[in-house]
Order: C-alpha cells, then sequence, then structure tokens
C-alpha cells in the first residue's frame, strides 16, 4: 500500500452536523473521503486524506463549519500504511509474532489514530488491530505484537503521542501473552 501524504480527522457531537461538515470539507480542498459514520455516543468521525495543504484546508473549512459541535481535529502527516491495514482489520498475523502484546487506549478515534502511527514508526511491531470508538463509548484502542522490547518502545511512543494531548487512557505491555487471549487473531 502506497503512503498516504496526509490524512486529517474530525471529530463531532453530531451526527447532523457531521453530513454538513463533511460536504464542507469535501468541497474545500482536494482530498479523498476516507471514512465518515457514526461512533459511539453518538458522534460522527470524518477522516480524508489527500496532500498536506489540500488536507489542512478541509480540516480548517470543516472546524469552522462545526462550531460547538467540534470535539476534536487532527491532522497526520506521512501515515503509516499498516495503520490504515488495522483499521480495515485486513492484518495476517503469524502465531510467532505474539511474543508480546502492547494495548494503548485513548479517549478518541482520532487519537488512536496518532498514537497507532506513532507506535510502527518507533518500533519494528505488528498492529493487530486499531479500533475506532464503536461499543467504546467514542475511545480507541491500538493492539500491537513483537517481541518484547520492541512492543514496550512502540507502547511508550504511542502512550507518549496520546498524553501529550491528554488523550491517554491506559496502557499495557504482555510479555508471553496465554494463547487464548487473542485466539481470535490465529
Amino acid at each position: 500500500m502506497a503512503e498516504i501524504k496526509s490524512i486529517g480527522l474530525i471529530e463531532l457531537s453530531s451526527v447532523a452536523a457531521g453530513y454538513l461538515v463533511q460536504d464542507i470539507m469535501l468541497k474545500a480542498g482536494s482530498v479523498h473521503l476516507m471514512l465518515a459514520r457514526t461512533i459511539c455516543s453518538g458522534k460522527y468521525l470524518i477522516v480524508v486524506s489527500g496532500d498536506v495543504t489540500s488536507v489542512q484546508a478541509a480540516l480548517l473549512a470543516g472546524a469552522q463549519q462545526a462550531g460547538a459541535s467540534l470535539i476534536e481535529r487532527r491532522q497526520i502527516a506521512r501515515v503509516h500504511p499498516t495503520v490504515l491495514e488495522a483499521i480495515a482489520q485486513a492484518v495476517e498475523v503469524d502465531p510467532a509474532q505474539l511474543r508480546s502484546i502492547g494495548v494503548v487506549e485513548t479517549f478518541s478515534a482520532a487519537s488512536i489514530i496518532e498514537a497507532a502511527d506513532a507506535a510502527i514508526k518507533t518500533a519494528n511491531v505488528t498492529l493487530l488491530r486499531v479500533h475506532l470508538a464503536m461499543a467504546l463509548g467514542g475511545k480507541g484502542f491500538v493492539v500491537m505484537a513483537g517481541d518484547v522490547s520492541s512492543v514496550q518502545a512502540a507502547v511508550a511512543a504511542a502512550a507518549k503521542a496520546a498524553g501529550d494531548d491528554g488523550m491517554l487512557v491506559g496502557k499495557a505491555v504482555i510479555p508471553a501473552p496465554s494463547p487464548e487471549l487473542f485466539k481470535d487473531y490465529l
């Protein structure tokens, strides 16, 4: 998968505002709509991609349209392609990769994407899953696997990315996890 130059994310407290903001964002810049959907708990998430300037323009226009409905907006440059694969749950896992598991949880869907990107760019880990908000009260989490030291480094980077914005809920590193813990991935 080719590198995406930039993605922009807007999280809103209103579904109705979400549709308006989505339209404004698509008209404001030459961007591609990657995702637009309702998320828990009654929120709306919009993700667009494109060149840095176009994504900036779309985010600015969207934030202005959102007004008080805006929860969060983020722009992430050069998103690692495996982040998008993990969001789509399109990751194949070799059981040997499950030597150590790391989990990072954030207060928002947008912040978990940035945290996952920081993790994969820091250490040699496999992103198993990036979960966006559904059935989590609007929170997000990323699950990664690799050797213990790599998972520790990736979890630390993800936690720092989320913590810098006050979005970190929790983190864990599990060396030698029980096979039953992640049997759905095998």
